[in-house]
């Protein structure tokens, strides 16, 4: 499929800008990175705890950081997704043994500080099926046998997490349910109350893990430049596979930079993506090139920056096609993905806009200035008076 049919844009006639805005980006990147003294990592890599949690109510970011620096020491980030109520919990506990008990720390300050106590009663909103049937036991026994007791703790989870998203706003709710009678939700009312939170998932990473973390993935993205610049220097030239991975070097350091220049944190989602960046910058940056090596022996008579300019047109429809797509799916991620998505689709978004235009105005200007800087070093260096070449042209001169 074709969106542009012989097209002739002047790409290389235009990459000037491009070429400043990304000198001026890489500039300001580095900038932050020293100022801030370096990334931002996420607990991920620091060591601490990741708390996800969904709130009935909105709830500020700076009313859950209170509560909690109150209780725990170090570094606490809050973020809210404010279309779900959803909310990322992050802190740095230093200690290696404090992480054992922070998981109780932190639910027992939401528990104390959003309307989570319940005078003794089992929490609904953040119980499973296991915690549920032990509760109504007792106070249903002989009304119930054990498997009617099961199957009656599973249905109430999973209309919980399926039909209301987790959080159920009133037991009553719960009066629909298969094998919920009247008899059963009187001991639920009597025997279990709704906090208007649920914790959906907690992350445990000790600091040594972090560190080991941040070193493998640091090795991880260096060995994928590296095995990318061999496998193109094998099937193209050696100056292919340098162009491609400056290019693909240029997006990555560019994607940091804007990491820290929003003050993003760098987790190992981000880092999938990062990896993922390269490998989409450089599939862009080689069909490019294998248009220009397609291209050489059918233009010999052209210039090479028009050769290139060619190319770039030839592949514009399969770059538009890609990239546009890539983009409007990783837009979506980031716009509605929630707060546990946010780093990954932005390095994505980021990303694909540098990777795409870093294929034409980044990597094919840096063959053309290795084209050109070769052939003014033969111009400059003449053959000998006793090379091979001059000494078959003075025997044909002869002749």
């Amino acid at each position: 499929m074709e969106i542009f049919k012989n097209t002739n844009f002047d790409f290389l006639g235009k990459k000037w800008p491009f070429i400043i805005a990304s000198l001026v980006l890489t500039a300001a990147g580095f900038g932050s990175l020293i100022m801030k003294g370096g990334p931002r990592y996420g607990i991920d890599f620091k060591g601490g705890t990741v708390t996800t949690v969904l709130f009935q109510n909105a709830v500020s970011e700076e009313q859950i950081r209170t509560a909690l620096s109150a209780k725990i020491p170090g570094e606490i980030v809050v973020q809210r997704d404010t279309s779900t109520n959803e909310v990322l919990i992050s802190t740095e506990l230093r200690d290696e043994k404090a992480l054992d008990a922070a998981r109780e720390l932190v639910l027992t300050t939401l528990r104390a500080n959003f309307g989570g106590e319940g005078g003794g009663k089992l929490d609904l909103s953040n119980s499973g099926a296991s915690a549920i049937a032990d509760r109504l036991r007792g106070p249903l026994a002989g009304a119930v046998n054990e498997e009617q007791l099961q199957d009656l703790a599973k249905s109430i989870t999973s209309y919980r997490d399926t039909q209301k998203r987790g959080l159920l706003g009133n037991i009553d709710a719960l009066s629909g349910v298969s094998g919920i009678s009247p008899q059963v939700l009187n001991v639920l009312k009597q025997e279990t109350f709704l906090a208007p939170y649920q914790v959906r998932g907690f992350t445990l990473v000790g600091p040594k893990v972090g560190a080991e973390l941040r070193t493998q993935a640091l090795n991880a993205t260096l060995l994928a430049l590296a095995g990318m610049l061999v496998y193109i220097a094998f099937r193209f030239e050696f100056i292919y596979g340098l162009a491609a991975v400056i290019a693909v070097f240029h997006d990555t350091i560019i994607t940091i930079g804007l990491f820290s220049i929003f003050d993003k944190e760098i987790s190992l989602t981000v880092i999938a993506a990062l990896l993922t960046l390269v490998g989409f910058s450089m599939n862009d940056t080689i069909v490019v090139f294998d248009r220009i090596r397609e291209n050489l022996p059918l233009m010999r008579k052209e210039k090479f920056d028009s050769v290139v300019n060619a190319s770039i047109n030839q592949t514009l429809s399969r770059t538009i096609l890609t990239s546009g797509l890539t983009f409007v799916t990783a837009a979506s991620l980031w716009l509605f993905g929630g707060a546990v998505l946010n780093g990954f689709s932005f390095a994505l978004v980021v990303g694909i806009i540098v990777g795409t235009y870093s294929s034409i105005f980044i990597a094919s200007p840096i063959l053309i200035w290795w084209r050109d800087w070769m052939e003014s070093r033969r111009n400059t260096n003449p053959p000998s008076a006793g090379s091979v070449p001059a000494v078959a042209a003075k025997a044909k001169s002869v002749k």
